[in-house]
């Protein structure tokens, strides 16, 4: 199983976004410490908005910022809600499909049960494990970590 790129820079966004948990961070800030393209980056930070893990705010003084508590952030459910379109395999295609053993193939199903086994481990990982007293990702990209932070 191989991650997309957008669902790679989303984790890096919310982890970005938890160590500087004390302030709205940039877009720019973001490309900048995660190394990668603001053109991905607006397209990962839409996504999350819409899906309801960040606030973001326009104009001048704008940023974003969590819209929710690191411990209620699943990884899993982040996996799942980025690679929801990503089809694992040919067969999983609906348009793209052109394997001739697909009806009769049972590899799809043992794809289909490990992929839900590497979602559900997924789901036990929440954004504060990842970013809470992980002190070689705080010097990496803030000066300061506020890990109690509730958003408002």
């Amino acid at each position: 199983m191989r991650i997309t790129k957008r669902t790679n820079i989303a984790i890096r966004v919310l982890m970005y976004c938890g160590v500087n948990g004390d302030r709205l961070v940039t877009k720019s800030e973001i490309a900048t410490r995660c190394n990668t393209s603001e053109n991905h980056l607006a397209q990962v930070i839409n996504q999350l908005a819409q899906l309801g893990y960040l606030y973001t705010q326009r104009g001048r003084n704008g940023g974003m910022e969590l819209s929710r508590p690191m411990k209620d952030i699943r990884i899993g459910e982040i996996f799942r809600a980025i690679e929801a379109n990503v089809p694992l395999a040919e067969c999983f295609a609906d348009v793209d499909n052109t394997c001739p053993l697909t009806d009769a193939c049972l590899l799809r199903n043992a794809i289909s049960q490990a992929a839900e086994a590497f979602y559900a481990h997924l789901d036990t990982v929440t954004l504060d494990q990842l970013v809470c007293g992980n002190d070689s990702l705080e010097q990496l990209l803030a000066t300061n970590v506020c890990c109690s932070r509730v958003p408002a």
